[in-house]
């Protein structure tokens, strides 16, 4: 048997099934407590017992998860929340129907709030479930541990599911809900794990079941014949073999340079990215030295960190995304202001204008930075969306001695006057993640849209291809640097549309190389061309995997 779905990257995988435990019904409503201090006790107990739990699991796993179960552990210990158990239970509700509403009660208030908190809101649920899985002796939510490795096979996975994923134990994700931009889709582009997302009959899987999870297809396989498994065996092998091969620069099948960079947010991750081969740098966020901050870093501390990461790529492009505060990233010293929609606000470029300083001291560093190093550096703006603002970003680093400004496009309104953002600066780097936010009308925030939040969408791929075309008007570069160069299949569709450069997750890098080196330039164009013809983003898909060469 074969289920099909959103293939995540080129990869192949071979093991048993281990399925993660569906979602806990949500208590019954109408149960009633005759017993209110023995029903607190129970609550109380839960609720400690969870969060020691947590903080267990953050102590082994370290790092960033650590941080993530830290913070659950602390849902988990809010006496606001025992507080509003308590009087839940003093209205006759049970232990666990208390927990479930008080966690919703929460979960609705983090929501309202949006950006970073609204995120946030999906872990409460976690954590409830949880709780109610001790009250009732279920099987807590999460990721399995069979002691073996094992493919994953899950609804979905939550931020905190992925925190402590054993990359040693879990060879493929298999998930029945989600799309190509969902958590997890993301999670097995940066770790480049072999995932078929959107599988829904894979439901029928069960555990200790023998699968083959085929991402390059988009399919996974229950139940294999030997052939099939002979034949999977030997695909990774053959990539194996490929990926110990000599890294070489990205081109196309006729040689058609197509520089493959690395998307990067800290320079701890230069090593690693040089390591699989990157050409340099398509997109370094700077956010990692503002957030969490009551004022912007100084410069001396920005200047060591831009050294740091510069020096890292000798001779070799660098390009360094000034700080993109607003909406999911808010900043006080930035823009404290609340706003009703602040993806639609002062974000950006926009919130740089009104807090001048902040930039200047970013630029006065990274030039520090420059001079101190051999790497090619280039400076770009987040969320142009006018000539006017280019013109006043450039003049700017200007000030400074940085000669390689350039801009993000992540606006349709910066997309349709590509040609003269273009003419007023060095290069474009396109933005999907936001390009298709904007694009669709859709935050990429919310859950209930996130259907929509594809870049295979046929007007992104318009708008794109709109960018490419003014690109080689006005002889200027034009790169791609969200989540959509890290598609294999898209990569090659975006050459199609004129793109000159893709910056991805360093662990993608193989997978879209390969892709790029066996298509050449008309094959490309083929391909883009079908893509921006069709009629929803799935179309888009199957319709560019259609006419790629060897498809047939």
């Amino acid at each position: 048997m074969e289920f099909t779905g959103i293939g995540i990257g080129e990869g192949i995988a071979v093991g048993r099934v281990a399925r993660m435990a569906d979602r806990i019904p949500d208590p019954p409503e109408d149960a009633r407590t005759v017993d209110e201090p023995a029903e607190v006790e129970r609550a109380t107990r839960a609720l400690v017992a969870v969060g020691e739990e947590l903080r267990s699991r953050g102590d082994r796993a370290g790092g960033s998860a650590q941080e993530v179960l830290e913070a659950q552990a602390l849902m988990a210990g809010d006496p606001s929340v025992l507080a509003d158990v308590r009087t839940r239970i003093a209205g006759g509700r049970t232990a666990e129907r208390a927990v479930h509403e008080a966690f919703a009660a929460y979960r609705e208030l983090l929501a309202s709030l949006g950006g970073y908190l609204a995120e946030r809101a999906a872990d409460l649920d976690d954590v409830s479930q949880r709780v109610v899985a001790h009250l009732t002796g279920s099987p807590a939510p999460g990721v399995p541990e069979p002691g073996h490795p094992f493919v994953l096979v899950a609804r979905d996975l939550a931020p905190a599911d992925t925190a402590l994923l054993d990359l040693e134990r879990v060879l493929a994700l298999v998930t029945f809900e989600g799309g190509p931009t969902s958590h997890t889709a993301i999670l097995a582009r940066e770790k480049g794990l072999p995932a078929v997302i959107g599988a829904a009959d894979a439901e029928a899987l069960v555990d200790g079941e023998s699968v083959i999870v085929d991402a390059a297809r988009g399919r996974v396989v229950g139940a294999p014949t030997p052939e099939q498994l002979a034949e999977a065996e030997q695909r990774i092998a053959e990539r194996a073999e490929r990926a110990a091969a000599p890294v070489a620069p990205g081109r196309l099948a006729d040689g058609t340079p197509v520089a493959l960079l690395a998307n990067l947010g800290a320079p701890d991750e230069a090593v690693r990215a040089v390591e699989l081969g990157a050409e340099g740098v398509g997109l370094f966020r700077t956010e990692f030295l503002f957030l969490d901050s009551q004022a912007a870093p100084d410069a001396d501390a920005q200047r060591e960190a831009y050294t740091r990461l510069l020096a890292a790529f000798p001779g070799r492009k660098v390009v360094v995304r000034v700080l993109d505060a607003g909406a999911d990233k808010p900043l006080a010293f930035v823009n404290d202001d609340e706003e009703a929609n602040p993806a639609l606000g002062l974000r950006g470029i926009r919130a740089l204008r009104r807090s001048e300083g902040v930039l200047r001291e970013q630029l006065a560093a990274l030039a520090a930075a420059d001079a101190a190093t051999s790497a090619d550096l280039q400076v770009m703006a987040p969320m142009i969306a006018t000539v006017e603002e280019t013109r006043w970003f450039v003049g700017l680093c200007r000030e400074y001695g940085l000669e390689s400004a350039g801009v993000m496009i992540e606006t349709p309104s910066a997309a349709l006057i590509a040609d003269r953002v273009l003419a007023a600066c060095e290069f474009a780097s396109i933005g999907t993640n936001d390009l298709t936010q904007y694009t669709m009308a859709a935050d990429r925030l919310l859950a209930s849209v996130a259907g929509l939040q594809d870049p295979w969408s046929p007007a992104v791929l318009r708008l794109i291809g709109e960018v490419g075309a003014a690109g080689r008007r006005v002889g200027r570069p034009v790169g791609v640097c969200g989540e959509a160069a890290a598609d294999p299949l898209l990569a090659v569709v975006l050459v199609g549309l004129g793109v000159t450069s893709l910056s991805m997750s360093p662990s993608a890098l193989g997978d879209v190389r390969t892709r790029l080196a066996g298509v050449g330039p008309r094959d490309a164009e083929r391909m883009a061309e079908a893509a921006v013809a069709a009629e929803g983003a799935d179309e888009a898909r199957r319709a560019a995997e259609a006419v790629a060469p060897g498809s047939g």
